[in-house]
């Protein structure tokens, strides 16, 4: 059902069920102006709030279902969302069983990361910046979303949506170190490059941590040009590129 969404906003190909939906906008298509042209979602980034408000309304209406839109903090909490979920909750992963809930998560080179059982029993979605990732945002979200899926939990997809990329994501010293000191594997992901900084490839970080969890069946975001935020102005928001940039959007649900 790809012909209900924008024709340049990312929808998974995921092998799951006809009822779980999911796609990720893109920065065109809404009404803000300068450095949130034009579909910004967030209203914490100096946007006018009668514009994000529009921005979110038509988001929306292109899901067919109720975006909810948390206040994400870089951490690892977890909320469970049904239909009475307020905006603003503050979370940095979700996921529902109620159908017309849209478990979102706002990004401007963060990586989101959507979850859904193959049988359509249970969605979810995590903020993974490299201080979630590192401190178990998409282990506490398969934590919380597992014991719902019992029998069907091994057949689990994963979608990696936009983020900085391997190229442009450089960091220090520390942030290898919160990586390598969970798992000495992590090491590969992070290249040295000058100044004794590295440079870091979050999906790859996000596929260990998948894998070692025992989910095998993952898509999306490989880390290639195309998929980084940095690389595309045209087509994604960006806060290391530009400082003060919008948010666009990766959402999953029950349809």
């Amino acid at each position: 059902m790809t012909e209900r969404f924008p024709a340049d906003w990312l929808v998974p190909g995921w092998p799951v069920g006809e009822g779980v939906h999911a796609a990720c906008s893109v920065r065109t298509g809404g009404v803000s102006s300068g450095p949130h042209e034009s579909l910004n979602l967030g209203d914490h980034v100096q946007d006018d709030p009668a514009s994000v408000a529009e921005n979110r309304r038509r988001f929306a209406q292109v899901l067919q279902a109720r975006p909810v839109f948390l206040s994400q903090v870089h951490g690892a909490g977890v909320v469970r969302l049904d239909g009475s979920t307020r905006d603003g909750t503050q979370a940095d992963a979700c996921w529902t069983t109620e159908r017309g809930v849209a478990c979102t998560i706002m990004v401007a080179d963060c990586l989101p990361v959507l979850l859904a059982d193959a049988k359509g029993q249970a969605v979810g979605a995590a903020h993974c910046g490299w201080r979630g990732l590192a401190g178990g945002v998409i282990e506490a979200l398969w934590s919380a979303m597992r014991p719902q899926l019992g029998a069907a939990a091994p057949d689990v997809h994963a979608w990696l949506g936009p983020c900085i990329g391997p190229e442009a994501f450089e960091v220090g010293p520390e942030v290898r170190e919160a990586f390598t000191a969970h798992e000495a594997a992590a090491a590969s992901s992070f290249r040295a490059t000058r100044g004794g900084k590295f440079l870091a490839d979050l999906p790859a970080l996000a596929r260990q941590r998948l894998h070692a969890l025992g989910i095998e069946r993952i898509s999306g975001n490989d880390g290639s040009a195309e998929w980084c935020t940095v690389s595309n102005p045209s087509r994604f928001f960006s806060h290391r590129r530009d400082r003060l940039s919008g948010r666009f959007a990766a959402a999953c649900w029950l349809g």
